[in-house]
């Protein structure tokens, strides 16, 4: 693994160094100095960076001579010495590197996430990754510790991380996007206003991923209000396919699933054809109508519709203010869960007969959704990163008028971010506070 740093400001040198080779470049960086790898890296990184204090490695005279501020690509740590593999010691059965972007990279979510990453569990025990950390000038701190944490966990399948403040420098040709870092809503704030403060993050980070990562990067939206977040995203990002963006609703589905196995008495890998339509707010829809227990319409299963009308939806969506109650934090494990599921669902082929939930772009859906906005929907996948929509699946009266709430929902809210998106001055007349409970 190689450990990456964008860095906004250092002090370098090109002395060489007695202890090594004379093809070896000494670099001091914030009063620690350390010796980069002779050999060429993909990162592009000349130098290196290693958590060694001033007193422990007193840096060349010369070192102190170029106070000139720079944002440069440098490696991070001891396995800038041991990230290059000749070709004849690459293992054989593992995959061409994959580089996976993570926003928020210091919060607690990506706490949680970054080792399952980094781990296997993500994209397979024979895929090597390489991670590009974003955070901010207030946490950059806390990157660095984090990028400690993961060279101290001795991942095999680690060989890069990056960590920066910039998004173009971060989002560098990256191949997933996952983007949990946003402004939380505090005591006070109206929608509409956390709908502009971070949809102005999401705007920035699609223009960075347009002009710098993969064409064909997948984008998966955390942060909220997540629907609307990765339809500003999208919309500045013209060069990436709009069906390449995704909102989580994973967390929702799986709620959904533990609530039917818990009312119906049976484990929850017995709950399949779940769906979360609509926004990730109290406007969601948890669908009973399509789910299946054992293969068994949930209906015919759990013949209480007054629960599966009223108590149900309200379980689901009071989850997380429940747990917050409960334990005194948010859901951030369950979350990080739900983003591995997410993007498995994505990498694996879908189950035959089953599908899962993402919120995804609607034009050109089968199901009568108002097009142009970032819709949960149900998708199913042929495990190479890319899902088409369920066409099998059955509504009444009632799914339907909880869909158009939705629906509703959603539409205002991109005329609340119109002037994010390109299409004009902002109009904001939400219908509501429909903010999840144990979100704000």
């Amino acid at each position: 693994m190689a450990v990456s740093k964008f860095t906004p400001a250092y002090k370098e040198t090109h002395s060489l160094s007695s202890q090594f080779s004379s093809l070896t470049e000494t670099s001091v960086f914030n009063n620690r100095i350390c010796f980069s790898h002779p050999f060429p890296r993909p990162c592009n990184a000349a130098r290196a960076f290693c958590s060694v204090s001033q007193n422990e490695l007193q840096a060349p005279v010369a070192a102190q001579q170029n106070d000139t501020p720079k944002i440069k690509h440098e490696c991070f740590g001891v396995f800038c010495v041991t990230y290059d593999l000749v070709a004849e010691e690459e293992t054989k059965s593992w995959k061409k590197l994959i580089n996976v972007a993570v926003s928020g990279a210091a919060g607690m979510i990506s706490n949680h996430l970054l080792f399952k990453l980094a781990s296997g569990e993500v994209f397979g025990p024979d895929q090597p990754i390489a991670l590009k950390l974003l955070g901010s000038e207030r946490s950059f701190e806390a990157l660095e510790g984090v990028a400690m944490e993961l060279e101290d966990s001795l991942y095999p399948l680690l060989r890069e991380v990056s960590i920066g403040i910039d998004p173009y420098d971060v989002f560098k040709g990256v191949e997933w996007a996952l983007l949990i870092g946003a402004k939380p809503r505090g005591p006070g704030m109206e929608r509409a206003a956390l709908l502009d403060v971070n949809g102005q993050i999401f705007a920035e980070q699609g223009k960075a991923l347009n002009a710098v990562a993969s064409r064909n990067v997948k984008v998966l939206v955390v942060g909220n209000p997540c629907n609307t977040n990765a339809l500003i995203c999208m919309k500045n990002a013209p060069n990436i396919p709009p069906k390449n963006f995704h909102a989580l609703t994973r967390l929702d589905e799986n709620r959904a699933k533990c609530q039917l196995a818990l009312k119906a008495g049976v484990f929850y890998d017995k709950v399949s054809n779940v769906t979360i339509w609509g926004n990730h707010s109290t406007t969601q829809v948890p669908d009973f109508l399509n789910a299946k227990i054992g293969g068994v319409p949930a209906k015919e299963v759990i013949q209480d519709n007054h629960w599966l009308e009223n108590e149900f939806t309200q379980k689901v969506q009071t989850r997380g203010g429940a747990l917050i109650k409960k334990w005194g934090r948010s859901s951030a494990a369950s979350t990080a869960v739900s983003i591995v599921d997410a993007i498995r669902s994505l990498v694996t082929p879908t189950p035959k007969g089953d599908w899962f939930s993402t919120g995804v772009y609607t034009t050109g859906n089968p199901y009568g959704i108002a097009e142009d906005i970032v819709f949960s929907m149900p998708c199913r996948s042929e495990g190479d990163g890319d899902y088409e929509l369920v066409e099998d699946v059955i509504f009444d009266d009632y799914l339907r008028a909880r869909i158009k709430k939705s629906e509703d929902e959603l539409l205002a809210e991109k005329k609340c971010v119109a002037h994010l998106t390109g299409e004009g001055n902002a109009y904001c007349d939400l219908p509501g506070d429909t903010m999840l409970p144990g979100e704000m």
